[in-house]
């Protein structure tokens, strides 16, 4: 989603280092090997070894340096310290692939039944059964109205753990089962979104600590962009992009790039996010909630200290 907007404005060049902070089918990390050439180096992470199984994939015959990484992107400053490069182009699409999406037995989709699992990492250690089992009402209604800004989060928290004392809330039919009889079949039918959508992400959003692991990515790419020419592992000149599809995410990206032009680290390429245009919302409805933000690192005060983030 929105790879034709990223690639625009990431403009790889032949000879750059990229990286694809979340490799997911393999389709952006194949196009940015494109564009970076024979005499380029790609490093793409992804916490799931099917997606870097898929990007393995897209990569057979390219000539350039191809390093695949099964990690979260919390430590992509680490990698590529580790290995001596400094990365011109970083991508960072938050959607989870349509892989992911599709199999059933992933547990993140509500449109076919499975296990309740929306892990990226299938060694982690807390799937989304695990959180329903083990929290509080409280809790649950915080984490679905915090993560999925879901207006019926204490409705739907009552009613999943009235429904868990009877048996285990295990699989994503049951799930959506409790979501829509929380909603009401007459709320439901009016809802513009599927009922369970929203309880859906927070608790995709909880298993996986995305916003933490965000705000950690967003660090590192302040925090290199402080140390441009001191050993860091940004380029000056390095192309920052993150494609968000939650409103906090995008607050994030935002604050964080906000941060980086004041403090003279950079410039933000999109004031505004970019969003995907009707043909591509047409072609995958997933693309509508897609944003785009894009900042550069380098400028007057490279070499000058961040200020702690404000409010």
């Amino acid at each position: 989603m929105l790879l034709g907007e990223a690639l625009g404005l990431l403009d790889p060049r032949p000879g750059d280092v990229a990286v694809d902070c979340t490799a997911g089918g393999g389709g952006h990390s194949a196009a940015l090997a494109r564009a970076i050439g024979p005499g380029g180096h790609l490093i793409s992470i992804d916490l799931d070894p099917q997606s870097l199984a898929s990007t393995a994939q897209h990569m057979q015959g390219w000539a350039g340096q191809f390093v695949s990484i099964r990690d979260s992107f919390v430590r992509v400053a680490q990698h590529l310290v580790q290995r001596q490069l400094r990365a011109d182009v970083v991508l960072a699409d938050l959607g989870f692939s349509s892989g992911q999406m599709h199999e059933a037995g992933r547990g993140f989709s509500f449109q076919a039944d499975g296990p309740l699992d929306m892990r990226y990492d299938p060694d982690g250690p807390v799937t989304a059964a695990d959180l329903l089992r083990s929290c509080t009402e409280e809790e649950l209604a915080d984490l679905i109205r915090r993560y999925g800004e879901e207006p019926l989060a204490p409705k739907i928290a009552r009613k999943l753990v009235q429904t868990r004392k009877d048996q285990p809330i295990q699989t994503t039919a049951q799930l959506v089962q409790v979501v829509q009889e929380a909603y009401g079949s007459r709320r439901a039918r009016k809802s513009r979104l599927h009922p369970a959508t929203r309880t859906f992400m927070a608790l995709r959003i909880a298993v996986n600590d995305e916003l933490a692991a965000l705000e950690a990515l967003m660090d590192q790419v302040i925090d290199g962009a402080a140390k441009v020419g001191e050993g860091g592992w940004l380029n000056s000149g390095a192309r920052v992009a993150v494609i968000s599809f939650h409103s906090l995410e995008d607050r994030i990206v935002k604050r964080a790039f906000v941060r980086l032009a004041e403090g003279g680290l950079g410039t933000r390429l999109t004031k505004r996010p970019i969003t995907a245009g009707a043909d591509e919302v047409a072609a995958n409805p997933r693309a509508r909630s897609a944003k785009l933000r894009v900042a550069t690192v380098g400028g007057p005060k490279a070499m000058m200290k961040v200020a702690p983030a404000g409010c």
